[in-house]
This record gives C-alpha cells, structure tokens and sequence, in this order.
C-alpha cells in the first residue's frame, strides 16, 4: 500500500511539474535532430531579432539596446515555462507602441525616467499576465472580439507606420493623431534630408524583395550591413543622416524597476492593455502553429511563461515582450524543435552585446524606421474587414468603429471604445433574440420557421413558438412583446406552444414575469403551454412553484406530444 501511494504521489507530481514547467517534456526526449533544427532556427531569429529589436525599442521610445536587452533573459525564461516549443517571444511592434503611448504621458521618450517606467511597466505586466494564469483566468481574453482586435490592429499598424516617417525623411514632425501627423508631414517637406530619405527607400524596397523573393536571407541583416557601410564610407553622419550611435555593451546587471504607487495607477490601463492585447497575439500563433504539430496550447500557461518573462526581465532591464507573428513563423519554418531554440537565440544575442555592439554605431534610424514599417505593413487586414461585412455586417461595424476610434483618439481609448461598442452589440443581441414562429414539414417529421418554410403546416388556433435564447431580465420584455404581436396577427389564437428547446437558462426575473404572462393570458382565454424545458430551467421553475400551478402545461417533452393533446 505505502508503495503503491508513493507511486501516486510521484505521478501526480510529474505531472504537476509537467503542467508548471513544459519544458520538461521536450528535455526528456531531446535528441540530436532537436539540436539541429533548433540550432539553425536560433541563429536565423537571432539574425533577424537583433535589428527588429534595436528598431522595436526605438518605436517604444527607448535606446535601441533596450530591444536587445529584452531579447535575452525573457526568451529564456518563456523557453522553459511556456507550452508553446516554437513561439518566438521578444519585442513585438504593436507592444512598443503601447509603451510609447502609455509612457510618454508620464515623462518624455528616451530619458532615464522613460526608461525606468518602460521597465515598471514590464513588472505591472508581468505580475498581472501571471495572476491571469494562476487564477486559471485565461477566457477572460475571450471577452476581446475577433473583430474588435482586427480593428485595432489593423489601426495601430497605420500608427506605428506613420510614427517612423520623422527617422524615415530625416526631419522633425510634431506628434499627434493619425491626421496631424500627415499634416504636419506635409509641412515639413522644405526640410527632409534626402540622404535620410533615400536609405530609408531603398532599405523598404530591399526588404520586400528579400522577402518575397529570397526569404532564406533574412532581409533585415542585409540592409543592417549595406546600410552602415554606406553611413561609414561616405561620412554621411555628417550630412544629416541621423544613425544609432554608441550602443552600450555588456549584459546589464540585476537591477529593481522604481516603484512608485502614484505611477503604477497612471500605468495601469496600458498595462491591462498590454497583457490582453499581448497575450491574444502571442496565443494566436503558438495555437497555429501547434495545430500544425500536433500539440496543445495551454492558455493559462501561456500566461505564466509570458508572465514570468516579463517579471525577470524586468530585472534585466527589458520592456515588455510577447510573441511575435513573423519571428514565430520563421522560427518553425527554419526547424524549430522545442524551446531551445529561444535559448540559442537568447545567446547569440548576449554575444552581440558582449563583443559587437560597436558594429551598430553607423546603422541609420531610417533603416530602423524601414524594418518597422514593413513589418508592420503585413498587420493591415482589410480583407477581413471585407469578409465580416459579407457575413456579419454588425462584426464588420464593430471592426470599422475600433479602426476610426484608434486613428482620430489614442491606443487606449480605440480598443475601450471597440470593447464597449462589442459588448454594446452582445448585450443588444441578447436583449433581442431570434424568435420564430414554427409549422410541421409532413415530409420530414419536422418543425421549422414557417417564414423559411411557408409550405410547412399550422394548427389553427395553436400557435407554436420558438425563442433561441436564455431568457433574462433584459429579454424577457422582448418575449412579451413577440406574443403580442401573435395575439394581434392571429385572432382566433386559443394556445401557444412555446418552445424551449434552446433556452439553457432563466434568471429569477424571468421565471418571474412569464408566471405573469402566462396568468395574463389566462385572463385573455389563451393557455400557453410549454415543452422541451431544459432540466436547469426545470429546477429553477420547480423552486418558484410552478410544478403544483402549471404541472399539466410544462410536462411536454415534444411540441408533437403537445399537439396530440387534447385541448
């Protein structure tokens, strides 16, 4: 017996070690086709992160060696708390905007505060990802629509586009809106340095070749090493082409981000913001791609590692991170195994900084701004804004009223604005359920709307009635009326069969006022009689007594059973 619970016990805690810690199963199968798929992978993220982080960080309003920073010990720690093997976690575009968004507020872009709250803001999320995950409350993303992040992102990439046509055409732009950025743009034309401009050009137009005709080279690497050349060779740092500069070298030591109460609630819509929107970006791929090889993703999970990642690397001086669409992809299309992968690139990169931080000095910020814009360019979904439309015109609505709502206010207000207007839309669907008036189809022995199906057989003064919703305090006055209009469309009515086959609950209210409906109708000399009720719906209509006064007109099983019985 005592072995038999020591057994019990230390397979229960495999599995709870399994459950907290993903990586022990890989690591307990790794072998030597593992290393060579998750080496090559490594070093091809590795290649293309150190850019995209140092341009990410930038857009975020931090020094370029933040990006690197936070592309190290966060990946490490994700590596091996995550149930995702080729999620590729790091700095992410829609991420570094809302810092910027959030952060500037409190002090300006590039200082030491902004620095210091760029990192608070790392732990806020980090805590706050990691208490979703715990708590096991992971679905409450799912209060985030589909259409509502289509809309959001889609405007945030414009956003982050337009925000890196300062570093594009090498001259000052005043911030602002969406609109006020391209006006203010367009005043500044007398002023663009042209030696700005033209790498910045010619770095989009190599990129989107590399990247839709030669993809094995990563793209980025090449306008990197061409472009500060260029910068190098023909001094043109002195001529106005605004570069990198000093990037400081060496890993940064273990520091605490500043705590300060009055800034953690001044943070903390963009943080909540950043933890959802992040997280719902970095589940989307893992899934994807998990799909592909035959595992699951655990959300709440996914939560701890991201959680974890930005807690630690808080400390290490990095920025909020998450899981990237393009690096992940590239990730597993180039081998990746297991989580190790992460790992090779989270070295590579301490490498860089360690040794061959000097070699970014010449790299221009219109290089920067060039990656950034067309990575970001891929975000921009008007083909689903077109598919909602077709399909559901009001989800279409919901992505166009998120869209406008982030380009004319903020980043906040347009995903609050597209949530509210979501919830808007679920509480009015609810509020006004699909009702339908049902006839026989002899046929086929079934009951269906007899506005779909005009052929199908009425009973005279019975009318058969379906509600395809849950019936609360909010609908219930909705159901009165639709029996009103029976009344009113049918004189000779004597009965109605409603049909609750697809009510799966009631709320007190409810069970409440159709007592009264029904005892109205009573008075009016129509009987309503109710059949397939759900056994919750049974129970709550049994504590309000409706067993000993209805028991004859709630038996039914069947609207069939219903219509054989005598009146």
């Amino acid at each position: 017996m005592l072995l038999l619970i020591m057994v019990i016990g230390i397979k229960r805690g495999e599995k709870m070690l399994k459950d907290y810690f993903p990586a022990v199963d890989w690591l307990k199968n790794y072998n030597r086709m593992d290393f060579k798929g998750d080496m090559i992978a490594g070093i091809i993220v590795a290649i293309m992160l150190i850019p995209q982080g140092m341009a990410y960080a930038m857009l975020a309003g931090l020094p370029p060696v933040i990006g690197l920073y936070a592309s190290t010990i966060p990946l490490i720690i994700y590596a091996f708390l995550g149930s995702s093997r080729q999620l590729a976690v790091g700095p992410v575009a829609m991420v570094s905007l809302l810092v910027f968004s959030g952060v500037s507020q409190l002090a300006e872009p590039g200082s030491d505060q902004f620095v210091s709250y760029a990192l608070l803001l790392a732990l806020m999320v980090g805590v706050l990802q990691l208490a979703l995950g715990l708590f096991k409350l992971g679905f409450l993303v799912n209060f985030l629509s589909h259409a509502v992040i289509s809309g959001f992102t889609s405007a945030a990439a414009i956003i982050i586009g337009l925000s890196q046509l300062k570093n594009l055409l090498g001259t000052n732009i005043e911030k602002g809106n969406v609109f006020e950025i391209l006006y203010n743009a367009f005043l500044s034309i007398p002023n663009i340095n042209y030696y700005t401009l033209t790498i910045g050009i010619a770095s989009i137009i190599t990129l989107i070749i590399f990247k839709k005709y030669v993809p094995k080279i990563p793209g980025p690497l090449v306008v990197v090493v061409a472009s500060s050349l260029v910068v190098y060779l023909f001094d043109l740092q002195d001529r106005g082409v605004g570069i990198v500069g000093e990037v400081p070298s060496g890993i940064p030591t273990v520091s605490l981000p500043a705590f300060d109460w009055n800034s953690i609630s001044e943070l903390l819509p963009v943080a909540l913001t950043i933890t959802f929107v992040g997280f719902m970006e970095s589940v989307a791929v893992a899934k994807a791609i998990a799909a592909k090889e035959g595992y699951k993703i655990n959300s709440n999970q996914e939560l701890n590692g991201l959680g974890a990642a930005n807690i630690v690397g808080s400390f290490f001086s990095a920025y909020p991170v998450t899981g990237g669409f393009s690096r992940s992809a590239v990730n597993y299309q180039a081998g990746a195994r297991t989580g190790f992968a992460a790992v090779i690139t989270a070295v590579l990169i301490i490498i860089t900084l360690l040794f061959f931080t000097d070699w970014f000095y010449y790299l221009p910020q219109s290089v920067l701004a060039a990656i950034i814009m067309v990575a970001v360019y891929g975000l921009i979904d008007y083909k689903e804004a077109v598919h909602l439309f077709k399909v559901k015109k009001i989800d279409g609505w919901t992505l166009l009223v998120t869209f406008i709502a982030t380009l004319a206010t903020s980043i906040e207000t347009g995903i609050v604005v597209g949530i509210a207007f979501s919830l808007l839309v679920f509480i009015w669907r609810s509020a006004y359920p699909h009702v339908a008036e049902l006839g026989y189809l002899e046929d086929k022995g079934i009951y269906r709307n007899v506005d779909r199906f005009p052929n199908a057989k009425t009973y005279g003064d019975t009318i058969i009635f379906r509600v395809d919703a849950s019936l609360y305090f909010a609908n219930i006055a909705f159901l009165e009326d639709q029996l009103g209009k029976l009344i009113d469309k049918h004189n000779d009515i004597k009965r109605i069969a409603l049909d609750f086959s697809s009510v799966n609950d009631m709320d007190a209210v409810a069970v409440d006022e159709l007592d009264r409906i029904i005892q109205e109708y009573d008075d009016y000399g129509v009987t309503i009689v109710i059949a397939n009720m759900k056994g919750p719906v049974r129970d709550l209509t049994d504590k309000s007594g409706w067993r000993a006064k209805y028991g004859d007109r709630i038996k039914y099983d069947s609207i069939k059973e219903i219509v054989e019985t005598e009146k």
